[in-house]
């Protein structure tokens, strides 16, 4: 369960970029989030991987604060909220199997793990075949899918994607999509940023809309609404 209790976020030159937003998320549930460009769709995701910090309120990940956890905690936050961003973030002179198992080298676990561990990630985002490939022999969907085995490498319980499907074509988003609904059906907890409108209103999850910083809709099946 995450919950967001009254929280807000203020920038040092006055901007309001979050106003009281309670919300919560039970474990397994596949959000969207939606909004226009500065409603505070990525604030969110910053407050809840402790990228920044709230200016009042609290953020509760399974009954712990994490508002209150120490600098020196976050790396284990990160383990257990897992990101993906827009624009992948592959290291390129590691092959898809190097850039997925690096996390768990540096997390100190056996070569036996990292192997069975690599294997259930490429397997989720259908990519086994492309694991001795290099980034730049990959499609911008699988360098995407890619990116999303390696934040699911280590089975983290939440998984939070920023706009994981905007710089694709549809056809290829759709692929990613394929992909993260096999994972939130393995039991992920799912946070999708996203302008997706066709994604969101033909998925049909739980759908919170934004604006101005505050929510203006929650809706636990829909779609995205235009007028918001």
């Amino acid at each position: 369960m995450i919950e967001f209790e009254n929280v807000f976020k203020e920038y040092g030159n006055k901007v309001i970029a979050l106003s009281n937003i309670n919300l919560k998320i039970p474990k397994g549930d596949f959000v969207f989030l939606v909004g226009p460009s500065g409603a505070g769709k990525s604030t969110m995701i910053k407050l809840l991987i402790r990228e920044e910090q709230v200016t009042r309120g609290r953020i509760l990940l399974n009954d712990t604060d994490i508002t209150k956890i120490r600098k020196t905690r976050i790396p284990k936050l990160r383990r257990d909220v897992s990101v993906v961003f827009q624009d992948y973030r592959l290291l390129d002179k590691k092959t898809v199997f190097e850039n997925i198992a690096y996390a768990l080298e540096i997390q100190g676990e056996s070569k036996s793990t990292i192997k069975r561990s690599v294997a259930y990630a490429l397997d989720l985002v259908n990519l086994s075949h492309k694991e001795a490939c290099y980034p730049h022999e990959l499609s911008g969907g699988e360098k995407q899918r890619v990116s999303i085995a390696r934040a699911i490498v280590n089975r983290a319980p939440v998984l939070v994607c920023d706009e994981p499907t905007g710089n694709l074509d549809q056809e290829t988003a759709w692929e990613i999509m394929k992909a993260l609904t096999k994972i939130n059906e393995e039991g992920t907890t799912i946070i999708m940023a996203t302008h997706a409108v066709e994604i969101v209103n033909k998925i049909q999850r739980h759908v919170v809309s934004l604006s101005n910083g505050q929510i203006v809709s929650n809706v636990e099946r829909g779609g995205y609404y235009e007028d918001i």
